[in-house]
């Protein structure tokens, strides 16, 4: 993400102003809003990957995910992001009429990538941990099979990390009611080592 440029930090509302305007999205932090950089090839497949068999289980279910084109309202930071994957149960609770910034999700995923890693484990993660609805944070390499699931223990605010690294491993998300396996979240994906593999040189995801 980059910065957009501003004279001053920015209200909740004049962001949203602006964001509805915009032909792009931006995530906004303390008053400022930061561009949305484009998502690498596998990024992008892995999170069409979890989308679509997320989906599938969830059939009539009263759960239902989306992809990253919805907002949510880091509840009680002044804080808005787009998670790679939202899922969210029974009815959909929205800051306002515009139905686009929900405020009860359940579950968060965020694909990683090398620009935003360190602040999708730190300070984004904070913040998540303030929605009260919120039951699971998921973390997604792209250059490696590797999930990271953080599940609110109970009501002692305590999260449990749990990670999958196998491609058999049953990633189960406990709050929509879905199980994947890391072998489906990582189909069609080449991941460095493969590369070597195939004999193409190995270069960072951008």
């Amino acid at each position: 993400m980059s910065t957009m440029p501003s004279k001053r930090k920015l209200t909740q509302e004049e962001y949203l102003v602006i964001e509805r305007a915009s032909e792009t999205r931006s995530e906004f932090y303390d008053g400022v809003m930061y561009a949305m950089s484009g998502a690498s090839r596998w990024h992008g497949r892995i999170a069409v990957n979890l989308i679509a068999k997320l989906d599938a289980q969830l059939g009539e279910s009263p759960c239902q995910v989306f992809n990253n084109d919805l907002r949510v309202d880091l509840a009680a930071t002044g804080s808005y992001a787009y998670p790679d994957v939202v899922g969210v149960c029974g009815e959909p609770r929205f800051r306002d009429d515009a139905d686009d910034t929900l405020l009860n999700p359940v579950l968060a995923i965020e694909v990683l990538s090398p620009s935003t890693e360190s602040f999708d484990r730190g300070g984004k993660f904070a913040r998540y941990r303030r929605i009260s609805s919120l039951k699971e944070y998921v973390l997604v390499s792209q250059d490696r099979m590797m999930v990271e699931r953080f599940r609110r223990h109970g009501d002692s605010g305590e999260w449990i990390l749990t990670e999958f690294m196998q491609p058999d491993d049953l990633l189960e998300f406990e709050s929509i009611g879905c199980a994947v396996s890391l072998r489906e979240i990582y189909a069609r994906v080449e991941l460095p080592d493969e590369a070597e593999d195939h004999g193409i040189p190995d270069s960072s995801p951008r």
